[in-house]
């Protein structure tokens, strides 16, 4: 167990004592596929087991925000999502959490039917009346997320979601030029690209879900995980979904049959969706993603041409 800090297996004992569960840690195997975070399958004394997520320079908060999201995916009980156990670390240790366990399985026969029909129990479980936003900031990646809360979803969208990661993307020198303006045009007409949906009904979002944020359970059954949750608007995780690919055909007729998606979603609602994460994208990995994300924009900015 050379690979996991001192501190955090400390951390992560005294708190399964505090749990009330066996604490000695006999393995902890690393477990590949977080672009941020490190992660580990901790085996305990008894056989238990625990996934564990660690990081030496993780934004303050930043495992706070994501136990937060966990806890509001899986209170409606439309999708599976771990359950956050413990948490720990800061003050110059590494900040860890500490999540249930639940082992990977072939997808069942109707695991995109079950996702789809899922994802759109969780999007219509927010209570009537809800504002856009969330009760705390949070991460996308390892970006900071403004979730300000709102009235008005094309002002969330437009302010808390598009500018800022505009702002920052052309401060480090990307999308310079026409590039810019384009991504200018889109901003004006956020307003009415939007308005049909600026005041409700308003969903609760998963807010990262592409294909690398879900899997099949033990029993085939879809696990949905690292969420960047806040209350917007349903076609947001669709859009996120189609950006990279991986999920069924059954997946979408499903959520369509259970929910709704809207003509404007086809004509310009992905791209401008889309456009946020491409952003985020491009903020994160560089200018790879600048031609996707003009392109998106420019798709955007073209439906409302005069």
């Amino acid at each position: 167990m050379s690979h996991l800090p001192a501190p955090v297996l400390q951390g992560v004992q005294d708190a399964l004592r505090r749990l009330g569960l066996p604490s000695k840690v006999l393995d902890a195997t690393p477990v590949a596929g977080g672009c941020i975070n490190h992660g580990a399958h901790l085996t305990v004394q008894g056989g238990g087991s625990f996934f564990l997520k660690w990081n030496a320079s993780a934004p303050p908060r930043l495992f706070d925000a994501e136990a937060d999201g966990l806890r509001a995916l899986g209170e409606p009980r439309a999708l599976r999502v771990p359950t956050a156990l413990a948490r720990g670390g800061g003050s110059g240790a590494p900040s860890w959490l500490l999540l249930e366990y639940i082992r990977a399985g072939a997808p069942a026969p109707d695991f995109d039917e079950r996702l789809g029909r899922g994802l759109a129990r969780l999007h219509t479980s927010a209570p009537r009346g809800t504002p856009f936003g969330w009760a705390r900031n949070n991460w996308i990646g390892s970006l900071p997320q403004a979730n300000r809360e709102s009235p008005s979803w094309s002002a969330f969208w437009r302010d808390q979601r598009l500018a800022p990661q505009l702002r920052r993307a052309r401060d480090r020198g990307f999308l310079a030029g026409p590039a810019l303006g384009t991504l200018n045009r889109v901003l004006e007409v956020v307003p009415q690209a939007l308005a049909d949906v600026d005041t409700g009904p308003v969903h609760l979002l998963h807010g990262d879900l592409w294909g690398g944020n879900s899997f099949a359970g033990p029993a085939g059954e879809p696990i949905v995980i690292d969420p960047a949750v806040y209350h917007g608007h349903g076609e947001v995780d669709l859009a996120m979904t189609e950006l990279f690919g991986g999920f069924g055909a059954r997946f979408y007729e499903a959520y369509a049959e259970a929910g709704s998606i809207t003509e404007a979603y086809a004509a310009y609602r992905r791209d401008l969706y889309q456009l946020y994460y491409l952003l985020v994208h491009v903020n994160l990995f560089g200018s790879q993603y600048e031609r996707r994300t003009v392109a998106a924009a420019g798709r955007v900015a073209a439906a409302f041409a005069s």
